[in-house]
């Protein structure tokens, strides 16, 4: 298959009249159209406006798609253990995969193509069974609870560590290593040290198995851990061992100089969510700071009751914007920058290799965009477009491991209506009346 447009094939190579070619589940190659068209006449081929790799969200919690809406003006803690938290403790294993399944919908008509994905405490195994239906790239993980949760939710440290183990053996590595296992703590507050060495010890144990956490993304969070332990949040991940180049932490908002250090120091992954830091009023991640400390740094979208989208685009508008404003310079967290974040620093984040670029032996995660709307004319950089005009609504199609998944406002060999339809009923069921 041809894929022809002005291709955009990372932050900072864009071919203006180009093409990718796919075969298989991989990029076989890329550059101009009339040459590739003239060495592969014989190709299927689709046209777009703009060819550009498949962006990653790298913190995303597909299962609380049902709760879009049910939590907004809120403080974090309130936000989470008032609305969202209940949520998850009446989903039974329908909700959570219709949850997931409209999660990953959504995903991937807006040009995701893979996901850093934390899931909830119980019947994580609908979420991936979600995934390998929908034929998304992720990294997921089932949440591990054992101190100060609600009720139906809070698990012993031994069932919770074993649940999660008994799901790395079922689904790491699955379909071709399109899916993968991240253990995933759900933050310091709700575990144990116990737990928390316990995912360490765990995540040692079995190859390219990664740990995903938050950290650090509210001040009230911060006291409160620091009450707890004696330390500030990223100094106690560090302690029992949630650090490192397999670790990537949501948010990291507010940390002081020698966190940041251990951050560079251990090679940690950062995943910055702006919008959902701006709505929870959270505040403002030292990116920047981060970015000339050597930290890698993704972008996420969080989850839709703190967002309340999970369009890509928005969120690379939101981090370059942000980022200048905080700075009080128009030159900090340029799109080139930012294009990088979503797409070769996610696939770190996320743990993939040869995803986030349209380079020969990548696997084939492309996607397309129309130019069609006022809002995209005139294009003169097309990297600065992707970045500042661009809508998830602007995809056109999205290709993932070589399978078109959707095309045209359609998505291939999926009921997209009736899981919306079925979402919309389960949402009804599941969140608490206000």
């Amino acid at each position: 298959m041809l894929i022809t447009g002005t291709v955009v094939a990372d932050a900072e190579t864009v071919i203006e009249d180009g093409a990718v070619r796919v075969s298989g589940s991989r990029i076989d190659a890329v550059g101009t159209r009339a040459s590739l068209v003239d060495h592969y006449p014989d190709d299927e081929r689709r046209t777009v406006d703009v060819v550009a790799p498949g962006l990653v969200g790298a913190h995303v919690h597909s299962v609380q798609s049902l709760g879009r809406g049910i939590a907004d003006d809120a403080a974090l803690l309130e936000w989470l253990f008032d609305h969202v938290l209940p949520m998850e403790a009446t989903m039974d294993a329908d909700a959570t995969r219709i949850a997931a399944e409209l999660g990953y919908l959504e995903c991937i008509e807006s040009g995701t193509t893979t996901v850093l994905d934390h899931l909830t405490v119980d019947h994580s195994a609908a979420a991936f069974e979600a995934a390998r239906e929908l034929g998304i790239r992720g990294r997921l993980g089932k949440v591990l609870m054992d101190a100060d949760s609600p009720d139906g939710l809070e698990q012993d440290t031994e069932t919770a560590l074993a649940e999660t183990e008994s799901l790395i053996r079922e689904y790491h590595g699955t379909t071709d290593g399109r899916l993968r296992y991240a253990i995933t703590p759900r933050f310091a507050l709700s575990c144990t040290e116990a737990c928390l060495r316990g995912c360490r010890e765990l995540a040692d144990r079995y190859d390219d198995v990664r740990i995903h956490t938050h950290a650090s993304e509210n001040r009230d969070e911060i006291a409160a851990v620091e009450r707890a332990t004696g330390m500030r949040n990223v100094h106690w991940l560090d302690e029992v061992g949630l650090t490192g180049p397999d670790v990537t932490l949501a948010h990291c908002v507010h940390t002081d100089e020698t966190e940041r250090e251990v951050l560079a120091e251990t090679d940690t992954v950062v995943t910055h969510c702006p919008s959902s830091n701006m709505k929870l009023a959270s505040g403002v991640a030292p990116i920047a700071d981060y970015l000339d400390r050597g930290i890698t740094v993704a972008l996420g979208n969080d989850g839709p009751p703190c967002n309340n989208t999970l369009d890509p685009f928005t969120e690379m508008r939101q981090a370059s914007l942000l980022g200048k404003v905080d700075a009080h310079d128009p030159t900090r967290l340029p799109a080139a920058t930012v294009l990088r974040m979503a797409t070769e620093a996610g696939a770190r984040a996320a743990g993939f290799d040869r995803i986030g670029a349209l380079r020969e032996g990548y696997r084939a995660d492309v996607i397309g965009l129309t130019t069609e709307p006022t809002r995209a004319t005139p294009v003169h950089d097309p990297v600065s477009h992707l970045v500042y005009a661009a809508h998830g609504d602007d995809v056109t199609l999205t290709v993932i491991d070589g399978e078109v998944r959707y095309a045209d406002g359609e998505h291939v060999d999926v009921d997209a209506a009736a899981i919306r339809e079925r979402a919309r009923r389960h949402a009804e069921r599941v969140v608490p009346s206000a």
